[in-house]
């Protein structure tokens, strides 16, 4: 099938890949703008354009595609009989969704309607889910409103992050769409209502409906009142970005378990001699309760206490273990987050 593709992060990739290994004629690819990164501010491609670049793939890239009626005729003109569309980043409009005879679809990295929107990864770490997948949806005006044609599941693990979640999901996705693609050509063209009969989807449920919205700077910074399970899903949802204050210094937190009892068998084994050392009477939140050779620092939290596996202190390169304790020179009773 001619295909038109649409995304921009390293999480679409594998989607473009799998596409063209399954025999699929790309026509085009549209992807974000360049963006200035790094300590010399220099444009660099979004992920997806520099793999289509690679592979010898037109690139477009709009910086509102709502905006630019030439280009949304460029697009038409390619023929495609379908767009694909993972993690594009700009919602499509009405023109665009009804240029493709075989419908716009989206893979999307949450199970709908649960975590519509930008962030859905992200949020089902911070909210503890313990199931997650991914869904292949047919494209409506709506934010991730359409209804969905197939999902695939996989569990999250304690100590799993939004890089090695991602990952994951990105790889269901770009199997997934190969899957789908088949069942969308024979499903054939014509009006949409008739179209979406023939593929039997699933109209999404609007009862389990959650929002993954945009996060802010306000969500990476850690608060040591909160629970150690609270703490240990924000270091590793929002993986690698969750930061406190050490010294005056601002500090990356990356690896994290939470010292709880009852999560004995989900926490690396390493850990389990910690687990009943300190009692439910913890000093003021955010203090370093042990300095562990090989294994970090143990924080005290509003509930059980919280070990620091790995970190990275700004102007330095993230250490772990012995060699985080001997980069921040820390004591039993120094403070995190002041």
């Amino acid at each position: 099938m001619r295909v038109l593709f649409w995304g921009t992060p390293a999480y679409a990739v594998a989607s473009l890949d799998a596409l063209v290994n399954a025999g699929h004629r790309l026509v085009g690819v549209v992807s974000q703008p360049d963006r200035r990164r790094g300590r010399g501010n220099e444009l660099v491609p979004a992920p997806v354009k520099a793999r289509a670049l690679e592979l010898g793939l037109p690139v477009f890239t709009p910086a509102r595609i709502r905006r630019e009626p030439e280009l949304q005729q460029q697009l038409a003109d390619l023929g495609a009989d379908l767009s694909v569309v993972v993690a594009f980043g700009q919602i499509l409009p009405p023109e665009v969704l009804q240029q493709p005879p075989l419908g716009c679809w989206n893979g999307h990295g949450s199970l709908l309607p649960r975590w519509r929107g930008a962030a859905p990864i992200q949020w089902s770490l911070l909210e503890g889910d313990a199931i997650t997948g991914v869904g292949i949806m047919a494209m409506e005006e709506g934010l991730d409103t359409g209804p969905v044609l197939l999902e695939r599941r996989t569990s999250i693990g304690l100590l799993d992050n939004a890089q090695t979640l991602g990952t994951r999901l990105s790889q269901l996705t770009a199997e997934l769409l190969v899957e789908a693609l088949p069942l969308i050509e024979a499903a054939g063209p014509g009006p949409e209502r008739e179209r979406l009969v023939r593929l039997g989807v699933r109209p999404q449920d609007e009862a389990g409906l959650c929002h993954a919205r945009l996060l802010t700077k306000d969500d990476y910074r850690i608060d040591w009142h909160q629970s150690a399970l609270a703490i240990h899903r924000r270091v590793m949802g929002l993986y690698p970005g969750a930061t406190t204050l050490w010294q005056g210094k601002r500090l990356k937190l990356l690896v994290s378990e939470p010292l709880i009892l009852r999560l004995k068998e989900q926490l690396s084994p390493d850990v389990h001699q910690l687990l009943e050392r300190w009692s439910s009477d913890h000093p003021t939140p955010g203090t370093v309760l042990a300095c562990e050779p090989e294994l970090g620092l143990v924080v005290s939290t509003g509930g059980c206490p919280l070990l620091v596996r790995q970190a990275q202190l700004e102007g330095k390169a993230a250490s772990s273990g012995t060699s985080l304790l001997q980069q921040l020179g820390a004591s039993n009773g120094d403070r995190l987050g002041a």
